[in-house]
């Protein structure tokens, strides 16, 4: 059997951010009623974690949960353990109406580091990336100019992008740009 890959198998690039792809992140799409008490008990066994508020993402590492739509979560944890995850997740659910999928493998993740990874981002999503607005602990989904992305903070000046496997080259060579020395514009 051949082992899973990530989708640019840890490509990166330094410019005035630092663009790296994180590698193989075990996730799971949970559908449902996030006010219901059996898939609050769910995320929490799968992570660890409280249900997430509207827009907010609660994660350590490769674990977590974040919050999609009312009733999406995108439940994190280690890949080599997201069967496991699912398949417990799966049975909590049994009497609930939710699904659970794994998404893993149709999924990339990039971490954008630095004193200006806010404005490496601000340059390819129509979002303000200001500190008195966006903030660790917080999660957005909008555009990465052509296609879809996600992002959060890890910390002040770390972010965590998701967008979908097939458009994982174009997302990476869109942020390589968007570092390259010499391109800062100062706004944040």
């Amino acid at each position: 059997m051949s082992e899973p890959i990530s989708a640019l198998n840890h490509a990166s690039f330094d410019g005035i951010a630092r663009i790296e792809e994180c590698g193989l992140q075990g996730m799971i799409t949970l559908r449902g009623d996030l006010s219901d008490k059996l898939v609050t008990k769910a995320v929490k066994d799968a992570t660890g974690q409280k249900m997430p508020g509207q827009r907010e993402a609660l994660v350590d590492g490769e674990t977590g949960v974040c919050w999609m739509t009312p009733d999406e979560l995108l439940v994190l944890v280690p890949y080599a353990e997201v069967e496991a995850k699912l398949a417990a997740m799966q049975d909590a659910l049994s009497g609930v109406h939710a699904l659970a999928v794994n998404v893993s493998d149709a999924r990339a993740v990039f971490r954008v580091s630095g004193p200006t990874a806010r404005e490496v981002l601000g340059k390819v999503a129509p979002f303000d990336f200001s500190s008195d607005v966006f903030q660790p602990g917080q999660i957005r989904r909008t555009r990465l100019a052509q296609v879809a992305g996600a992002f959060w903070m890890d910390d002040e000046e770390s972010f965590r992008v998701v967008c979908f496997r097939s458009v994982a080259d174009y997302v990476f060579k869109l942020l390589k740009v968007a570092a390259q020395p010499g391109s800062e514009v100062g706004y944040y």
